[in-house]
């Protein structure tokens, strides 16, 4: 059993920034893929970002130039550096492992 463990979303003005992580546990071996993945009201789920083992990483194009994705391979751990966040990337995000285990989510809120 695999367990994810998000955090740091909250509120931001316009322009602001967030980081976030998320932290895996349980029956891991290795991990190949990690990313993080948006879901607004209404909208359905959407890939933001990932990174494989080797560091090779992906961005939707909504968020290149202004989000990174990193990991920890010590820690299990992933985390995406948000800057210059807009009202448009409020949503909830939601931490994945080798496109199979999900995080519960958690609140991204862009506003002034």
């Amino acid at each position: 059993q695999v367990q994810l463990v998000e955090s740091g979303g909250g509120l931001v003005q316009p322009g602001g920034s967030l980081r976030l992580s998320c932290a895996a546990s349980g029956s891991i071996f290795s991990i190949y893929v990690m990313g993080w993945y948006r879901q607004a009201p209404g909208k359905q789920r959407e890939l933001v970002a990932h990174i494989i083992a080797g560091g090779t990483t992906t961005y939707a194009d909504s968020v290149k130039g202004r989000f990174t994705i990193s990991r920890d391979n010590a820690k299990n751990t992933v985390y995406l550096q948000m800057n210059s966040l807009k009202p448009e990337d409020t949503a909830v995000y939601y931490c994945n492992i080798d496109w199979k285990y999900w995080g519960q989510g958690t609140q991204v809120t862009v506003s002034s």
